[in-house]
């Protein structure tokens, strides 16, 4: 059997299951990875190899970490690996037009949302951010714009009430590796078309900031649900809370709707071991599990039992931006 030749573009952790389908698939044969440049990680700034370099490593596969996929040595060690397709997801870079030219069957791209709705560096963070029903897997002929080529297939996934960044992360992970095994090959033999992605809908996920953790609870308590859980584990939800005068973060892991009761933002309105419930601008959130600045993350009761927060205090007061440049280096929050 002719074996078509694949470069893999990719970097973090989602790449793993795609990577895994490659060296697997029949007909297939994965010649190199192109990653992201090691980047130094941990308190003592350790340099680290990426997810898909630590793959590619493991299996004996080459591996490529230009800094600009432009550069001209790279695009002729890319051509030299005489690729049929590219197979790109989460790289973290724009492919240049001279790049996307080299491989005979085009790049394909395996982007984390139904295009063209949130085109963009954070598709699954603000697909729950936004409240949307449901999202999906979109494998795209790739140009050289933003997520704007042509659709070859998508898959869809419904967004659960409990979903998270993190658990839509990890099943997205799985269906990019599904659609690339099962349509892959077809494409490759020429049995599939793409098609133009439609005029209307289009939106933009741009890149997430840690200040996107800062909650501000004049949102209400649905849109909060929402982010807290969209922004969980990175950046994670942040208030601050005054202790003995001084202002401390406190990070938010776990909420649920309270709609039945409400106060002034940001007020704390019932503090017992069943939870924490805070007003929003409409409704409020009972807090279930948290952490405080330099403490553990804790279950409510046990984290009220050694933290008292009385019925009235007020979360949020002051600039919460601020706090973050009163943090020592090192403290893990």
């Amino acid at each position: 059997m002719v074996q078509s030749r694949v470069v893999f573009f990719g970097t973090p952790e989602i790449t793993l299951p795609t990577l895994e389908a490659l060296r697997s698939m029949e007909g297939v044969e994965l010649v190199a990875v192109v990653a992201q440049p090691d980047r130094p990680k941990g308190r003592n700034l350790h340099l680290e190899h990426p997810p898909s370099k630590q793959f590619a490593l493991k299996h004996g596969i080459p591996v490529f970490q230009p800094a600009k996929a432009r550069e001209p040595g790279f695009l002729a060690q890319f051509a030299a690996s005489k690729p049929d397709v590219a197979v790109v997801l989460a790289y973290g870079q724009i492919l240049p037009q001279a790049l996307l030219d080299v491989p005979r069957c085009g790049c394909l791209n395996v982007h984390t949302s139904l295009l063209p709705r949130h085109r963009g560096a954070a598709p699954i963070q603000w697909s729950i951010a936004l409240g949307d029903a449901i999202t999906g897997i979109t494998l795209m002929k790739m140009d050289v714009g933003m997520d704007t080529g042509p659709v070859v297939a998508t898959v869809e996934t419904p967004i659960s009430l409990q979903d998270t960044g993190a658990s839509l992360h990890d099943r997205l992970a799985v269906l990019g590796a599904e659609i690339v095994r099962s349509h892959l090959n077809p494409w490759l033999r020429g049995e599939i078309e793409s098609q133009p992605q439609i005029a209307d809908g289009v939106s933009y996920a741009r890149k997430i900031v840690k200040e996107d953790g800062i909650v501000d609870w004049h949102l209400s308590a649905v849109d909060l649900d929402r982010r807290i859980r969209a922004f969980f584990p990175w950046p994670g939800a942040q208030t601050s809370w005054e202790e003995a005068g001084k202002p401390r973060i406190l990070k938010l892991w776990r909420c649920m709707l309270n709609e039945e009761i409400s106060g002034p933002p940001g007020q704390v309105l019932l503090s017992d071991t069943n939870g924490l419930v805070v007003a929003c601008g409409k409704g409020s959130l009972r807090i279930l599990e948290l952490q405080r600045e330099g403490g553990k993350r804790l279950p409510v009761g046990s984290f009220l039992a050694g933290n008292p927060i009385p019925t009235g205090t007020v979360l949020g007061q002051g600039r919460n931006e601020q706090m973050y440049s009163q943090i020592p280096p090192g403290t893990v929050i």
